[in-house]
């Protein structure tokens, strides 16, 4: 088939970058993490095999479980991968055994897995509890649940209240072995809508009550293997449907390729089906005999799930961005993974204090989702490293609006942030600059202030790496022609902390007017209270904010302005000076 090697080639690509994201571990702390992650998993399958009780869910559980076989391959890759330890309270062996499916993780791999199949179908997933129904001359004389696979506990005494499950079959054969999904019966369900609703949950709880309880009623039964039987999956489905089993056939479709899979699995997460899903099973036909069947072994069927609305993934590092007013965010870069149709690379966890709440830092695993217009969200820490090696953090308050004017190494970010503040349009408007840009030439040591820039030569913008001549002269330009802009704007690049209205209303055009303003003054503009007005007042007492004024003023800008506030701000200057003696 055409395509197919460098498929291969791919899919092996992919793998190897996957292999490389092994955590910088000593030996000690990699069996250390590995144990404790085997521990918790271990505890997670005795809940759900023994009891019944799904404590995580399914995908989180995966996710860990593939975390937990890339640290093996990291560091002990000689040693036998760790499985699910399948337990179970339950002494009833299976006739045949449950095999489980594989599960693919998109349409390539669907695509990867049906490529030397054929005969397949597809059907819904339905979301239950899985069983055993043992006919033996026609008569059911066994119902077992999953259990680890090959053993169970017996349901037998519930059958009789599940309407759904006959209690005798018309057949000739000595035994029938039927495979399948009890669930909780729906009524116009949209899985796309309604989500799972605890289906399962219901279901377990009421096998597993001693009485019979009301909602064995509400239980109806998909039959989704039947070892041994028809070696054509039409026959198969007709006699099922014969038998009272009649799901199957309604719900079965024959596929040829992964398009074909990708519409049904589309269709079904949006119609109205009689119970919840969570993806869809594609099965080959035929299969082995039912003799050979072991857990976990389960080649000619696999199931693709739907996407979740929300995934997990590991952190990789955490970064704490310094905004222009001195705003501190933490943000964490992660593994990519891909939600909905957007790939999520990093997500925002705002303050400092909501970080250390959480306590996360590299190495832990999350769980990510999609809030409003489709921003990543952190929805809760999933598993944290036992090692806990906290990055260093800003302190809270050692960045404020008036910090970071000029450029030092601490005040790197802060510094970015201003300077990328200006580029935008509704302040000084230099567009084809942004925080890169800026950030080139404050390596070279170009910008030492805010509006040191200002002074640059198209040479001197040239000798920043990886900058042409024409490129410096373009910067240049731009950079000039901010000169031009109206006194408000230069006011806002300032940063002074005016609302919109106010600084369209704003009448100055010059600096010295606008520093002889009073508070009472300021509190005239729309939106601006007594509080503003102090804070505003005080800033403009600030040196080092009046320093670069005074080099605004050296530098004529704004354009029409002259040297009128030197004074105020030498004044202002000797004041302030005065007040800390």
């Amino acid at each position: 088939m055409k395509g197919w090697s460098f498929l291969c080639c791919w899919l092996m690509t992919a793998a190897c970058g996957a292999e490389a994201l092994c955590p910088n571990w000593s030996p000690n702390r990699a069996e250390q993490e590995i144990l404790q992650l085997q521990s918790q998993l271990r505890h997670w399958d005795d809940a759900y095999y023994r009891q019944g009780t799904s404590l995580i869910s399914d995908a989180d559980y995966d996710s860990l479980q593939h975390r937990l076989g890339q640290w093996q391959r990291c560091f002990t890759p000689s040693r036998q991968r760790d499985e699910s330890q399948l337990t179970t309270d339950g002494s009833t062996r299976h006739p045949v055994a449950h095999t489980g499916v594989r599960k693919l993780r998109d349409k390539l791999a669907v695509a990867y897995w049906m490529q030397d199949k054929s005969s397949l179908w597809i059907q819904p997933k339905v979301d239950g509890v899985a069983v055993t129904l043992l006919y033996r001359r026609g008569q059911l004389v066994s119902l077992v649940s999953r259990g680890d696979g090959l053993r169970g506990e017996e349901w037998l005494a519930k059958a009789g209240h599940i309407s759904a499950i006959p209690s005798r079959i018309n057949t000739d054969r000595e035994e029938v072995v039927l495979q399948g999904e009890l669930f909780l019966l729906m009524t116009d369900h949209q899985q796309a809508r309604d989500g799972g609703r605890n289906a399962r949950a219901q279901v377990a709880g009421a096998m597993r009550r001693h009485e019979a309880s009301p909602l064995l009623a509400e239980i109806g039964i998909f039959i989704w293997a039947w070892p041994d039987g028809p070696t054509q999956m039409p026959a198969r489905l007709a006699q099922l449907s014969r038998w009272g089993f009649g799901l199957a056939q309604d719900w079965s479709r024959q596929i040829d390729n992964e398009e074909e899979a990708e519409v049904w699995r589309d269709r079904w997460f949006r119609e109205t089906l009689p119970f919840v899903t969570d993806g869809v099973v594609i099965h080959q036909s035929p299969v082995s005999a039912g003799r050979d069947w072991q857990p976990g072994q389960g080649h000619w069927s696999a199931a693709w799930k739907y996407q979740p609305v929300e995934v997990s993934s590991e952190v990789l590092s955490v970064d704490f961005n310094i905004g222009r007013t001195g705003k501190i965010a933490v943000v964490l870069n992660l593994i990519p993974v891909q939600l909905d149709d957007k790939t999520v690379r990093r997500v925002n966890l705002g303050s400092l204090r909501r970080w250390r709440e959480l306590d996360v830092i590299a190495g832990d695993q999350v769980i990510v989702a999609l809030a409003g217009q489709g921003i990543p969200r952190l929805e809760r820490v999933l598993w944290r490293v036992t090692g806990r090696d906290y990055p260093a953090a800003p302190q809270q308050g050692e960045f404020n609006p008036l910090s970071c004017l000029h450029f030092s190494h601490d005040c790197r970010l802060q510094f970015l942030s201003r300077l990328s503040w200006l580029s935008q349009k509704a302040v000084l408007d230099i567009p084809g600059v942004q925080r890169s840009g800026w950030q080139r030439l404050v390596n070279r040591g170009a910008i030492t202030h805010l509006f040191s820039w200002l002074t640059l030569t198209p040479e001197e913008i040239a000798q920043t790496s990886g900058m042409s001549s024409a490129r410096a002269q373009e910067i240049w330009q731009r950079f000039h022609l901010t000169r031009q802009q109206p006194f408000r704007r230069w006011v806002s690049a300032l940063g002074l902390p005016l609302p919109r209205a106010a600084l369209q209303a704003l009448p100055d055009n010059d600096w010295a007017t606008l520093l002889a303003r009073s508070a009472e003054e300021w509190q005239q503009l729309p939106g601006v209270g007594r509080t503003l007005a102090e804070r505003i007042v005080n800033m403009l007492q600030d040196d080092e904010l009046l320093e670069l004024i005074r080099y605004l003023q050296q530098q004529e800008i704004p354009a029409a302005s002259s040297m009128l506030g030197v004074g105020i701000i030498e004044d202002r200057q000797a004041k302030a000076e005065a007040q800390r003696q």
